[in-house]
């Protein structure tokens, strides 16, 4: 039979009827329920349920005193979100009409060459470097800029091509609509500012950070080996309340942005900004916590922090890796440090990567580097301190993944000396 097909029910038990066949999974969500005249409703089905559907067990499940019937719509109502067009759909929209102006025809291949991920900051998007470039591109000149802006909802737009080996990992940013690179983001009441085209920011990262805030470090010390402009030195500050921080960044334009965003966050007084290598700095038995937030690997940074961390007491360092785990091939391997360094940081809008992904060949992959780097810090820490230490793994944080097996993780470790 055609049509959609949709169970018809009392308007006054449709609720009922809905949340429970919501949690079963069997609503069709393109579409949407559709109230009549004669007090009932319609909720559409996906038509592969309809066999094993018991109509008059559902009936005495949810409302013994209700009646309902398979009805087939012809003309069903789209749901909002069917409704709504993504963003890469309304690109393809303002692209279409502009090749039609041009008398160029749209194809395929031309939609392959059209980015399909950005990231958005306020009015500016900014794009990877695999995309137009297609020659029908070049011919239109300045206005594809103007039509993709419009399709996308913004007034700027900026394209990245790579990372530097300038060892600041600046990136080279071309801003090619618009006329100032500056942009503001705010993450959990935090406000960041910096210029695109001169530092880095990381979504992916907003998990540690909204993890970092959720700590409390009432009265502690805290040093940021690889602040950047404030990723996680902000949160320490803002939201786990540390008594001060030392940020150490390297990178000047970088540090520009620190110290503009510690004075708009109003934390400039408790953060004390080291610029230059970390591996100079003079700075010795102050920390309860060190953060060594640097990817693929903090391992240059472990000398320090073990100097850095109270010779009395200890404290807790967190240590970032990018984790491979032996289920990756040698060509995963080098796709990721490829990727890495070219860096993309461009990342899906939505963005559905989680743990439950991994499988337990990786999260062992964790654990055994976390063993080993707990053994390394605890030798690091007897060399220094001619004493003995107890490092004690906390926690394994994982962060995100930049391919199959390929994971940055966060090991939280506990360093005590033995008295």
């Amino acid at each position: 039979m055609n049509g959609v097909p949709s169970l018809r029910v009392p308007q006054c038990h449709a609720q009922l009827y809905r949340k429970f066949l919501e949690t079963k999974g069997v609503l069709d969500l393109k579409y949407c329920m559709q109230k009549y005249p004669d007090g009932t409703v319609t909720l559409p089905l996906q038509s592969s349920i309809l066999p094993q559907l018991d109509l008059p067990a559902l009936q005495y499940a949810i409302a013994p005193d209700s009646t309902c019937e398979i009805v087939h719509i012809q003309v069903p109502q789209l749901s909002k979100k069917a409704r709504a067009k993504s963003c890469v759909d309304k690109l393809v929209d303002a692209l279409q009409e502009l090749l039609a102006s041009h008398g160029e025809k749209w194809s395929e291949e031309l939609r392959k060459d059209i980015p399909q991920k950005w990231q958005r900051h306020g009015d500016l998007i900014m794009f990877g470097e695999d995309c137009f470039r297609q020659t029908v591109w070049k011919k239109i000149g300045p206005g594809l800029w103007q039509a993709v802006a419009h399709g996308l909802g913004v007034k700027r737009l900026a394209q990245i091509k790579c990372i530097s080996k300038d060892g600041y990992r600046s990136p080279v940013v071309t801003l090619v609509l618009g006329e100032s690179s500056y942009v503001t983001h705010t993450d959990n009441h935090i406000r960041y500012e910096f210029d695109v085209t001169k530092c880095m920011f990381s979504f992916g990262n907003i998990t540690e950070k909204l993890r970092i805030a959720s700590f409390n470090c009432s009265g502690e010390t805290v040093v940021d080996l690889y602040a950047g402009i404030g990723y996680f030195t902000l949160p320490y500050l803002v939201h786990a309340g540390a008594a001060h921080v030392h940020a150490c960044e390297w990178n000047p334009d970088a540090v520009a942005a620190l110290q503009r965003n510690l004075h708009l966050n109003g934390v400039s007084d408790r953060c004390t900004v080291h610029q230059g290598d970390n591996r100079q700095l003079t700075l010795q038995d102050v920390a309860d916590r060190v953060n060594l937030g640097l990817i693929p690997s903090s391992k240059d940074g472990w000398p320090v922090a073990c100097q850095l961390l109270r010779k009395d007491t200890g404290g807790v360092l967190h240590i970032h890796e990018n984790v491979t785990s032996v289920s990756c091939t040698a060509d995963q391997k080098n796709h990721s440090v490829t990727e890495l360094q070219r860096n993309t940081t461009l990342e899906y809008e939505q963005d559905g990567e989680n743990l439950n992904e991994s499988t337990m060949s990786d999260m062992d992959a964790w654990k055994a580097w976390a063993g080993e780097t707990a053994n390394r810090i605890a030798a690091l820490l007897k060399d220094i301190t001619g004493d003995q230490w107890r490092t004690n793994i906390q926690h394994i944080e994982h962060v995100k993944s930049y391919a199959p097996h390929i994971n940055h993780i966060v090991l939280d470790l506990e360093c005590r000396p033995l008295i």
